[in-house]
């Protein structure tokens, strides 16, 4: 058993992974069996998390600068895939920290972020008090107040649907410090539990959900509460904008929950499929169960493309992360979830069955991931925040440059810059370069795959759906109040594009021939499948990706799976 953080310093995302396949063991933190009896009794999971806290997985949500281990954005995304490739519920409970310290990672003093991370290195678990009753995702619509006091800052109110507000230690709670509210009316404080009165501070139980069972999903009530000049973050009135530049770093990072879920539903679907007998055969040689375990995969590796270019752009493109991020959001889950959708089809009455099938796990991470999408933001919250943009996003398209895939690089491959959290804007000046770049990748790979004919007609059709999105958005023209369904349709539709780009970009590169083109040109099918509704595709790449998911002996993905023998 992984027990010495030091363990993991040298290839920390393989160490942990090594770590998770032993503690799925009989009697370990991550047995099936166990994980299944605590979600039956709604219990937390604190062996498996204690379990990841002895691994020292907890300094990977601390910046270096600040006494952790985070170089890269990347590398804790993909650790908390690894994890949420296993158990969603535990992934959720023990990343929540991370989430709840981004803000101040991003708006907090030196001396704050090194007193923070010095706690959470050290075994503290941090929630993020955003959410009240009646308000869901308008934060700016909180009744929580904090009032100048002699003394600092006296609290009142209550957060609620808060994760981990009852176990953590420490809180970043964003409360109201102008009576009118409005974007200068809020402000964020960091509030370490512990030196409070016990009597002015009152958890909320438990709320019971439909997933993450486990979960401590609960909120707290805080009564005449004083809190040190030292506990604000960032300057007076700043709140609601360090909120919105930090959850561009963990609408990002809830992709690695969605991505981990994808692994696991594609585990067991394969599992199934070559273990199972139907008509005198496995249901491995049957094509349409070939089909769906395909276009599965694909699913989960086109959600992959965007969290991938999304996570370096913490570090290549911080400028354009409120267009990313939103994308990535809203996106991620939710193919995610339609592969989860497929699987079900394909498990039929096994994948509701507790006791007949892998103790019940599909059932236990399609309740889980359902709430994914609702998480630092929902689906349509992002989609709105990328129709307030599409001023912006129309511009400029049509533009072939045939040098965007080598300015563009750094978001596939490569050394990364420091993250400079300075850098996050509220909203993107300059749009976003990867979908702007759709014409200049096209370039590129129309003169490396030249006589590729199976990419030929479905570059085309990628290229016509593109110019008529971005053509479609330059005609919009913003309303007062919410958007109308046709903005968030061509939302949806904008994500595609840039779902479509990061699989042309990853393709122009191709990482010295780790990714096949077979692989990559799936993903653009299925993305095109969906901006061209009817289009008569290649479902042949769906049968070569099937066969290689069947054969696998791990999870699929782009940058570190063993792609063996398949077609290039």
């Amino acid at each position: 058993m992984v027990t010495d953080a030091a363990v993991m310093a040298d290839s920390p995302v393989v160490a942990l992974e090594e770590a998770l396949r032993e503690w799925r063991g009989a009697e370990r933190p991550f047995s099936p069996a166990a994980l299944a009896r605590l979600d039956a009794t709604e219990s937390f999971p604190v062996a498996a998390c204690g379990a990841l806290d002895s691994a020292g997985l907890p300094a990977y949500y601390v910046p270096v600068q600040h006494g952790g281990r985070l170089a890269e954005f990347p590398q804790v995304v993909a650790m908390l895939r690894a994890v949420a490739r296993h158990d969603l519920t535990v992934a959720i409970a023990h990343g929540k920290t991370f989430l709840g310290a981004v803000s101040v990672w991003v708006s907090g003093s030196p001396e704050q972020a090194r007193w923070l991370g010095e706690q959470i290195t050290g075994g503290a678990v941090v929630c993020w008090g955003l959410t009240e009753r009646g308000h869901g995702s308008d934060i700016l619509a909180g009744d929580l107040t904090a009032e100048r006091v002699d003394e600092g800052w006296r609290l009142d109110g209550e957060k609620w649907l808060i994760n981990n507000a009852t176990r953590s230690q420490l809180m970043c709670v964003l409360a109201r410090t102008s009576s009118n509210g409005g974007p200068r009316g809020f402000s964020l404080f960091l509030v370490d539990k512990r030196e409070l009165p016990a009597d002015r501070v009152r958890p909320t139980a438990k709320i019971a959900t439909h997933g993450i069972r486990g979960a401590d999903i609960s909120g707290f009530t805080v009564h005449d509460v004083v809190l040190p000049p030292t506990a604000l973050v960032g300057e007076p009135g700043t709140g609601s904008e360090t909120v919105l530049k930090a959850l561009q770093l963990t609408r990002t990072a809830c992709a690695a929950l969605s991505l981990g879920a994808g692994d696991h539903a594609l585990r067991l679907a394969t599992s199934f499929a070559r273990h199972r007998r139907l008509y005198g055969r496995q249901v491995a040689e049957m094509p349409l169960a070939r089909d769906l375990i395909g276009r599965a995969a694909a699913g989960v590796l086109l959600a992959e493309a965007v969290a991938a270019v999304t996570t370096r752009a913490v570090h290549v493109l911080p400028r354009e992360m409120s267009v990313l991020a939103a994308v990535c959001k809203a996106f991620v889950p939710t193919m995610v979830q339609e592969t989860i959708g497929q699987v079900a089809e394909l498990l039929g009455a096994r994948g509701y069955l507790t006791e007949v099938f892998e103790h019940g796990e599909f059932a236990k991470l399609d309740r889980d991931h359902r709430l994914v999408g609702i998480f630092d933001g929902s689906t349509l919250v992002n989609r709105q925040m990328l129709i307030t943009q599409f001023t912006r996003l129309g511009r400029r398209y049509g533009a072939v440059d045939p040098t965007v895939a080598d300015r563009l690089a750094g978001l596939v491959s490569g050394p990364l810059p420091a993250f400079d959290p300075g850098a996050l804007t509220l909203t993107s000046a300059s749009g976003c370069g990867l979908a702007l770049a759709v014409p200049g990748l096209l370039h590129r790979i129309r003169e490396q795959d030249s006589g590729d004919v199976g990419w030929k007609g479905l570059l085309a059709d990628f290229e016509l759906a593109c110019a008529d999105v971005h053509t479609a958005i330059a005609a919009h023209r913003p309303t007062s109040g919410m958007p109308g369904a046709d903005a968030f349709a061509l939302a949806e539709r904008y994500e595609l594009c840039v779902a479509g780009a990061a699989c042309l970009l990853i393709h122009a590169h191709r990482l010295g021939d780790g990714v096949p083109s077979v692989v990559l040109r799936a993903c653009l099918e299925l993305a095109v499948s969906r901006l061209v509704p009817g289009r008569s595709g290649d479902d042949e790449v769906f049968d070569i990706l099937a066969e290689h998911a069947l054969a696998a002996s791990g999870p699929l993905a782009l940058f570190s799976g063993d792609w063996g023998e398949m077609p290039w």
